[in-house]
């Protein structure tokens, strides 16, 4: 049942996506619901597809003759139309909501990368709740570049307590609400390089123990938290930021480099409850292999170190999907619980080939390594943790190479998971 899901979703994707194209061959593809801001740097030069089964295109011919009309005649306009969304995470269950994802370009040049928006809005069988607004926004010339994000999550989640070495069944059921705001505002300084600041603020309310028929479940994990920090607190900081973004698309990646650092210094004089300092740093390599770009290998480095008096909240968490801004919304050691491992100290790597099959059907396997530790001398080669897996992408949108993706992941710590969404993991 549970790939069945995936695949319904997929087709009630798909079908207005091949509507729009067999009848508006010159339009910009429908927009879709994405765990990644979305944005372009260049435009597809493929034909519309003509090749789908005989099967498939009488499905979808519209029953008269009025063309059906999704998205703006201007692939550089914005689109507001409201779009479906449905995916299956081992941490959400069965979750579905509504997203509009506007994607548009200032001025005519077609150099500057396309700016974007997402509001998406999801309800989970677990009873969570998300309603998350992004924004990746390139100026004119790429003068200035803002991106960041303004959210409500009200989260529950199975908390394995500290460390790199938690019991797989010792585990607590928690839920909190949470407010994020997050804001990068950076100015060019020459050709692919930006530098700036960040702003980042994390309000969180009262964490509860959640008792709702799990008897494997026990209250120690949750107990593990501090009792101040149980009750809900707030950070805010503040700090430079550094980008370096040389992609050929910031969608589906052929080739080009991506490095994404920056420090935040949290304090009491800027609200915060507890004065820490983050150091991350995000890079990653693509490049075509054999020679064409059926073939694509994807690297990913990603580190998140902590002083101070951190909260667990914002310590470095394994198996991170639903990172959002924090990790510019990659998909981290997947196949590994959300937060399965936490601590000050968080080092990650992936890396993933991405291989060209037939039509619009493409797969990729992958396989990442990650630990965390109070400090980083503390870190230990028998302590690394592992995940791996493979997938498949259908590609939607060939104007931005915008994928709807299925992968199957497993990971240390006895966990495994599908995660349908759309967009690359990173």
């Amino acid at each position: 049942m549970r790939f069945l899901y995936p695949l319904l979703a997929l087709s009630a994707l798909a079908t207005p996506a091949a509507l729009a194209q067999s009848s508006a061959p010159n339009s910009a593809a429908p927009l879709l619901a994405s765990a990644a801001p979305l944005a372009s740097a260049e435009a597809a030069t493929e034909p519309v597809l003509v090749g789908a089964p005989v099967g498939l295109n009488r499905a979808l011919v519209p029953a008269s003759t009025t063309k059906a009309k999704l998205t703006p005649s201007d692939p550089d306009k914005p689109s507001f139309i409201p779009v479906p969304i449905a995916f299956y995470q081992q941490e959400t269950g069965f979750a579905g909501g509504v997203a509009i994802l506007p994607v548009w370009r200032f001025g005519s040049d077609t150099t500057v990368r396309k700016s974007n928006a997402r509001l998406i809005a999801w309800i989970s069988q677990k009873k969570q709740t998300t309603v998350q607004l992004t924004h990746a926004i390139f100026t004119k010339e790429e003068k200035f570049f803002f991106s960041g994000e303004l959210s409500y999550f009200d989260l529950a989640f199975k908390y394995y307590g500290r460390g790199n070495d938690t019991d797989e069944d010792v585990y607590s059921n928690i839920q909190y609400p949470l407010w994020v705001f997050d804001e990068k505002a950076l100015v060019k300084v020459k050709p692919n390089l930006f530098v700036g600041l960040r702003y980042r603020l994390t309000d969180l309310g009262t964490v509860k123990l959640k008792e709702d028929g799990d008897d494997e479940a026990t209250p120690d994990s949750y107990f593990s938290i501090p009792a101040k920090q149980r009750g809900g607190y707030t950070t805010s900081g503040v700090g430079p930021a550094l980008l370096y973004d040389s992609r050929d698309n910031l969608l589906a990646t052929y080739q080009g480099n991506f490095v994404d650092a920056h420090v935040l210094f949290a304090g009491k004089g800027l609200g915060s409850d507890y004065n820490f300092t983050r150091y991350m740093v995000d890079a990653r390599h693509f490049n075509p292999l054999f020679g064409s770009n059926n073939t694509i290998l994807a690297l990913q480095f990603l580190g998140q170190y902590h002083t101070g008096d951190v909260p667990f909240r914002e310590w470095g968490g394994m198996g991170a999907t639903l990172g959002g801004s924090l990790y510019n919304n990659a998909y981290l050691m997947r196949g590994i619980y959300e937060g399965r491992y936490r601590d000050r100290q968080f080092t990650t790597a992936q890396a993933e080939i991405r291989q060209k099959l037939f039509w619009r059907i493409d797969g990729a396997v992958f396989g990442a390594v990650g630990q965390v530790a109070p400090n980083l001398d503390d870190y230990t080669i028998d302590g690394l943790r592992y995940a791996g897996g493979a997938g498949i992408r259908f590609r939607f949108n060939r104007l931005d190479r915008l994928n709807i993706r299925l992968d199957y992941g497993v990971g240390s710590g006895g966990n495994s998971g599908i995660i349908f969404a759309v967009g690359e993991a990173f």
